[in-house]
């Protein structure tokens, strides 16, 4: 199925009054390739004569004020633009990708009480879904909402994690939940995420598999937060429940990481404030009639985004190239699909969509990872682009 994504079911609900950029793959005579972009006014901006990627743009000082004096190569209309970006764009038209090129793709996990359940419970399963719901009465039995009012890294938290361990409860889920330290790690490689209207790569082997819907936060290599777009954080729940160890086959495969369909930068119209009071919904629906809705509340999340940021960049660890940040997800879905008992998992073109109305929407459809569209397209294959197209 091919997604049809236009201005009206894809870009925020104020258009394109934010100073919204992106990337797509621009035809030429001669070498075609992936540019930088800027969006402005309903149109499309080739901006890499000035900026040969979104990193680089990133790095100057208030890049809002930069884009505001720079006009750019037109290329289109922005539902021209998106009317071709699908799995199988026209190679001759202009195409919208992921508006990221070299920053690190950086994740932070079990930042939600609730989701953080949801990790216990697969812990405690060893990754059978038909087992879950029967240990979930048993978790929060023990555990029940306590969790929602801890502060991580408190007091208050410090205690409960004694009590749990009293009560043979203990996690390594709720020390990264609760504890000091939060779980940030690499959730893919650079260069690898795919962009609105492509497919999505589950493992074949998976059995019991979700979306993750998730903000995701956009620094530069100072750590300067700089704006925010969507992401899905496509997640094995079967692999990463029967052993923690598994967490990047559970997490890096294939089309496993989608982020879109643009980095809205932050300006007067959008701001830090608004990602900590956003909601971001989910809608799943399959070729075989079934539903699902979910809702993730920002504004639960158990630690600040610039807390998350701080932990991902520091003294101990820097980004030259910048770095995106998804914040994790308060969605964890419980609704059985076919089994009783058995919960929620995808199927083969299963369409997701992520929106919350300041960052628009991000579609994507479902595929398994060895049948998605391979990445081939790295570090040389972009260098030597940006030589052929004398940007180097």
């Amino acid at each position: 199925m091919t997604l049809l994504l236009n201005s009206a079911n894809t870009l925020p609900s104020d258009g394109t009054q934010g100073c919204l950029i992106g990337r797509a793959w621009v035809p030429h005579a001669e070498y075609s390739g992936p540019s930088p972009v800027l969006l402005k006014n309903n149109q499309v901006f080739d901006i890499s004569k000035e900026f040969k990627t979104v990193s680089e743009l990133l790095e100057v000082d208030h890049p809002v004020d930069v884009l505001a004096n720079l006009e750019g190569q037109y290329l289109g209309t922005v539902d021209e633009l998106l009317a071709n970006t699908h799995q199988n764009p026209n190679p001759t038209q202009a195409y919208f990708l992921a508006p990221i090129d070299l920053q690190v793709i950086k994740a932070a996990g079990v930042t939600f009480a609730a989701s953080m359940l949801e990790r216990v419970i697969e812990e405690q399963a060893a990754g059978d879904a038909s087992k879950a719901q029967h240990i979930r009465d048993v978790v929060q039995s023990v555990i029940g909402d306590s969790l929602k009012t801890i502060q991580p890294g408190s007091e208050k938290a410090l205690q409960l994690k004694e009590y749990l361990i009293e009560q043979g409860m203990w996690s390594q889920y709720l020390e990264v939940g609760i504890g000091t330290d939060a779980e940030i790690f690499t959730k893919a490689p650079v260069l690898a995420a795919v962009g609105a209207g492509q497919q999505i790569g589950i493992h074949p082997k998976s059995e019991w598999n979700n979306p993750e819907p998730e903000v995701v936060l956009v620094a530069n290599s100072q750590g300067k937060i700089l704006g925010a777009t969507l992401g899905n954080d496509v997640n094995l729940r079967d692999f990463e429940g029967r052993s923690a160890l598994l967490l990047s086959k559970a997490k890096d495969n294939n089309a496993s990481c989608a982020i879109g369909p643009f980095i809205r930068l932050f300006d007067e119209t959008f701001n830090l404030d608004d990602v900590r009071h956003c909601d971001v919904e989910l809608e799943i629906k399959g070729v075989d009639g079934f539903t699902l809705n979910g809702l993730s509340s920002m504004s639960q999340i158990s630690r600040d985004p610039e807390d998350l940021v701080n932990q991902t960049l520091n003294e101990n660890h820097q980004y030259p190239d910048g770095f995106v940040l998804f914040l994790g997800t308060l969605f964890a879905p419980t609704k059985d699909r076919e089994k009783q008992g058995a919960g929620f998992t995808h199927k083969i073109g299963d369409v997701v969509h992520i929106q919350t109305p300041k960052l628009g929407s991000l579609y994507n459809e479902v595929t398994t990872s060895d049948q998605a569209k391979p990445w081939n397209f790295g570090f040389n294959a972009l260098i030597n682009n940006l030589k052929a197209r004398n940007l180097l």
